[in-house]
């Protein structure tokens, strides 16, 4: 299992030095005040009506990075900081939360697979790990793969889904940035500020999905015969 820890280890370190980085963004821009003087609330229901959604609720809700769409609620949930400050971090991602529900108000394809592997994945995920830990025992007592072939199988969902991830998230932001250039919402340092926020934020994304497939990887090794 030490090829395993390792990955684990590596995957963690570079999830810190980006979450960490990202804090430090948001804390930056932060005291970048929007000169409109918007809230995140206003950012997001001004860019929901000037893309003719008017069935999407802004709430607020409790906690930090709590911030999400909802499409069966259809609610754009904003954190409570950025539901009320009126700086680039919070223009930032209260248009990227928007950016989800203009994603769901046209249809977009990428979105819709991900919502769809939803049930799926979660199931997947809840038993993830007592599949592979017992068919790695399994495979070591009596070698059967079986066991361990079904839960490399269960991987495979959670990390497709991953990596399904990645481009609804960086098309939420296109369209957000988007929206705020074209629209004079946010002025050119605001603009500078919400789109490297939103680059940082992309890249946990990324590095939770290599992550996940550095481990698949690890344990469809150990399935095809390798044991470290």
């Amino acid at each position: 299992m030490t090829g395993y820890y390792l990955i684990i280890g590596i995957s963690m370190l570079l999830s810190w030095i980006v979450s960490s980085r990202l804090k430090s963004k948001f804390e930056h821009y932060s005291k970048v005040h929007l000169r409109n003087g918007l809230s995140g609330k206003e950012i997001a229901e001004k860019m929901l009506r000037d893309n003719g959604i008017t069935d999407v609720q802004v709430v607020s809700v409790p906690g930090q990075l709590t911030d999400h769409y909802n499409p069966e609620t259809k609610t754009v949930n904003l954190s409570e900081a950025v539901y009320m400050q009126r700086n680039a971090a919070a223009a930032a991602v209260a248009a990227h939360e928007c950016g989800h529900a203009v994603q769901h108000a046209v249809g977009y394809s990428m979105l819709q697979l991900r919502s769809k592997m939803v049930p799926i994945v979660n199931i997947s995920s809840n038993l993830l790990q007592f599949v592979l830990m017992g068919g790695i025992v399994l495979m070591a007592m009596s070698g059967s793969k079986i066991v361990l072939a079904i839960g490399v199988v269960l991987f495979a969902i959670t990390t497709l889904f991953a990596f399904i991830t990645l481009p609804v998230e960086y098309d939420a932001s296109n369209r957000a940035l988007k929206w705020l250039e074209t629209t004079g919402t946010v002025s050119r340092e605001e603009y500078a500020g919400a789109e490297d926020s939103l680059k940082w934020a992309a890249r946990t994304y990324v590095v939770a999905a290599l992550g996940s497939l550095a481990q698949l990887m690890y344990f469809a090794s150990l399935l095809m015969g390798r044991r470290d």
